[in-house]
């Protein structure tokens, strides 16, 4: 249960990061408010998951989750690059969080 509550954490961070975009600096008031709201929830869902999850698994796990998301729908939404060399790097972020979820006997 304490692997689903955070990858619901890493979502919401996902989410606040994006917010973070839309809300052009926090001066969107709908978009900014989502964004601070996403964000109290991952870090709240976060903190619930470490209860279970020793704290270095857990905060790359989220991280990670929150980088690879965000780098995918910037592409996505915004356009951003895609290039060889950043394809693979987010490859291998998956495969560090893969790791770190192996190696952890939760």
């Amino acid at each position: 249960m304490s692997w689903l509550v955070l990858l619901c954490a890493g979502l919401f961070e996902i989410a606040w990061a994006v917010g973070l975009k839309y809300s052009e600096g926090f001066s969107r008031f709908w978009p900014s408010v989502g964004t601070a709201l996403a964000m109290l929830i991952s870090l709240l869902l976060l903190g619930w998951s470490l209860k279970q999850l020793p704290l270095g698994t857990a905060y790359a796990v989220w991280t990670g989750v929150g980088v690879v998301g965000s780098a995918i729908l910037g592409i996505v939404l915004f356009g951003e690059s895609v290039s060889a060399l950043r394809l693979v790097s987010i490859g291998l972020i998956l495969v560090g969080v893969a790791g770190l979820k192996l190696a952890t006997p939760v």
